[in-house]
Formats: C-alpha cells, sequence, structure tokens
C-alpha cells in the first residue's frame, strides 16, 4: 500500500509523536528534563501484506553532551510498552485513526532495543493489522 507513505509523513509522524514527548518523560522519570540522554521520534518503516503488520521505530537519538551508550535502553521497551507518558496504546489508536478503516490495527508490540551506533537506537514498534 503505497499510500501509506502519504498518511505516515514526516509531518505527521511529528504530530503522532511530538518532540517534546521526551522531555516529559524524562521529566517524569527524573524530575528534570534535561537530564534526559536522547530524544525520541517516530519513524514508519513499511507495511508487510502478506505479515499483515505496520512496521514503526522509535529512534532514541542522544542529546549533545550525553552518552546514550551510558545509558539503559535495553529495557525500554517493557517501560514505554507501560508508561502513560509514551502512549504508545495511545499512539496506536491514533495511527489506526489515520488508517480510516484501510486497515484496522489489532494489536502491538514493541521488540527488542536495537543499537544502529553509540549515538543511535531503535526500538520497533510492530501493529497487527487486519
Amino acid at each position: 500500500m503505497a499510500e501509506l507513505n502519504e498518511i505516515f509523513t514526516a509531518e505527521t509522524l511529528l504530530q503522532l509523536f511530538p518532540p517534546g514527548r521526551a522531555d516529559d518523560f524524562f521529566d517524569a522519570l527524573l524530575g528534570d528534563a534535561t537530564e534526559g540522554a536522547y530524544d525520541i521520534s517516530l519513524k514508519f518503516n513499511g507495511y508487510q501484506p502478506d505479515e499483515k503488520k505496520l512496521y514503526f521505530d522509535l529512534h532514541l537519538s542522544q542529546r549533545p553532551g550525553k552518552c546514550l551508550a551510558c545509558n539503559l535502553t535495553y529495557g525500554l521497551p517493557e517501560v514505554f510498552a507501560r508508561h502513560p507518558i509514551i502512549n504508545i496504546k495511545g499512539l496506536v489508536a491514533e495511527i489506526n485513526k489515520l488508517l480510516d478503516g484501510k486497515l484496522i490495527c489489532k494489536d502491538w508490540s514493541l521488540k527488542h532495543t536495537k543499537s544502529i551506533s553509540s549515538a543511535l537506537h531503535l526500538i520497533p514498534l510492530v501493529i497487527q493489522v487486519e
């Protein structure tokens, strides 16, 4: 479905997961947003019709002067899955609205953190659709 790339544009992804959400998360978690080691953004990775799955990634990008590699990002999928500020359940509901019945989100999961570099880690978000 090539039209999914038209739905999940960079601008739409910013609206779905605004840049300030990372600050809100770190403020709640650490009491100070400036203590956070990374920014979080959402990227669309495509649709596999044979699997009936949408693929997104949460990009954890190192903040200047911070050390992403020094932080415990590997346990984050479990934390993000239930944290009210990250709100993956609400994010999937918003994605479902954008799909406007073309596909229907049924279930979702966050996969294990992938270390792309010392400055970038990814948490895959996989959404089962019908």
